[in-house]
């Protein structure tokens, strides 16, 4: 073989390889690109995405700012029901000495 018929099929192996090349990335690109219409679809989609993104994001916190104003309306009522209990605590054993004062009394007289 002489080199110019060498350089020929080399010629011809590296056209060929560049068209499969191409060819192949055409398919690929064919079966895979976004159709202008598609693009469309696709932003408003995204749109909606990103609003429902953003109405989750406010839900959390209202629900976290509310789970916050119940745990402090909870510790609230705790403390009252303590106080209340303690004040019935202190006005039953003030009516059990009353009673005791009062049983006392009529037995003397």
């Amino acid at each position: 073989m002489d080199g110019t018929a060498f350089i020929l099929v080399t010629a011809i192996i590296l056209m060929a390889a560049f068209s499969l090349g191409w060819f192949s990335y055409w398919l690929m690109h064919r079966f895979t690109r976004v159709a202008g219409g598609d693009m469309g679809e696709m932003d408003r989609l995204s749109q909606m995405l990103h609003e429902a993104e953003e109405t989750r994001d406010q839900a959390i916190m209202y629900l976290e700012q509310r789970e916050s104003e119940l745990n402090n309306q909870i510790a609230q009522t705790e403390a009252e029901l303590r106080a209340a209990m303690e004040g019935l605590r202190d006005a039953r054993a003030e009516a059990e000495e009353m009673r005791i004062y009062i049983e006392r009394m009529h037995a003397n007289s």
